[in-house]
């Protein structure tokens, strides 16, 4: 993104939560998904960290840095001038070490940071095998969250109702928005009951995740939000099309040795130069090379 003065995406993030009806956010998973979700319309951005793990090739358990996340998080920021929800995963340490992560995302352009209750080494919401830490515990880390940060709006999600319950994933959405959390995410409900359920006890701003091949079913961002939730994160699905999309093309080029019949599912070249803005960036290099 060339053009344009320093923007308060917390705010613009906030106003987007303001507006009328559901706000779908997509996955992306690198700043070229930033930019073509930015392409089609959309008005803020998810950054996974299961996305992202992928893409350095390893599982989501809370594997990468957060040194690599910030730097993760800057390029696709700048790349797409859109209002950024972080997920941190457990926040890299207990609540000194909060500060330090809030901090550092808020200054890489992080709209929101989505912190879980999860014991490390973490594991994907939707499978099994997951704990969590007590309630107490992870209120600490909220309120430590809600301290560092400046403008950034602050995600709380929750895996408990897997393990103890609703009713203890209700108690946690009530005591995570007393702690400072702006935004609650009940993670792997299961019913459109459930979902209507969780809402209607903790209100509040909610977030509902539209995951693939996972425990909640497919539904689409209008109906979350008439059960309740205003914002629905998409948050694997372009990375999942595209690395399967990707695969059968490797596929046909290792069989055939030409990508000849590739050709009409590709991205062109002039469609990659309008993405990233190649005649802009070379009409600037040429403004200021002239002798």
């Amino acid at each position: 993104m060339l053009d344009g003065a320093l923007q308060n995406y917390p705010q613009q993030l906030q106003g987007l939560v303001e507006r009328a009806g559901p706000l779908a956010v997509p996955g992306a998973y690198n700043p070229m998904a930033a930019l073509m979700a930015r392409d089609v319309g959309f008005d803020a951005l998810y950054f996974s960290g299961a996305a992202f793990s992928a893409g350095l090739g390893i599982p989501d358990i809370g594997i990468f840095t957060l040194d690599q996340l910030t730097q993760a998080v800057r390029d696709v920021v700048r790349a797409s001038g859109l209002p950024l929800i972080v997920d941190a995963d457990t926040g890299f340490g207990e609540p000194i070490s909060i500060l330090k992560t809030v901090r550092d995302l808020e200054d890489a352009g992080a709209a929101a940071i989505q912190i879980e209750d999860q014991v490390m080494p973490k594991r994907c919401g939707h499978l099994e095998g997951k704990t969590v830490v007590p309630a107490e515990d992870f209120v600490q880390k909220l309120r430590a969250a809600a301290y560092a940060r400046r403008d950034a709006l602050i995600v709380a999600r929750t895996d408990s109702k897997a393990i103890y319950g609703m009713e203890e994933a209700i108690r946690r959405g009530l005591m995570y928005l007393d702690a400072g959390a702006d935004i609650i995410f009940p993670e792997a409900l299961e019913t459109p009951e459930e979902f209507r359920t969780y809402a209607d006890a903790v209100g509040g701003t909610l977030l509902a995740n539209m995951t693939e091949f996972g425990k909640t079913p497919y539904l689409s961002a209008d109906q979350f939000y008439a059960l309740g939730y205003k914002i629905v994160i998409f948050p694997v699905t372009a990375m999942r099309v595209a690395a399967k999309a990707t695969e059968m093309a490797l596929r046909e080029l290792y069989a055939k040795g030409t990508q000849a019949g590739l050709l009409e599912n590709m991205q062109t070249r002039a469609e990659l130069y309008r993405l990233i803005e190649y005649d802009r960036y070379t009409e600037i290099d040429s403004r200021f090379s002239e002798s």
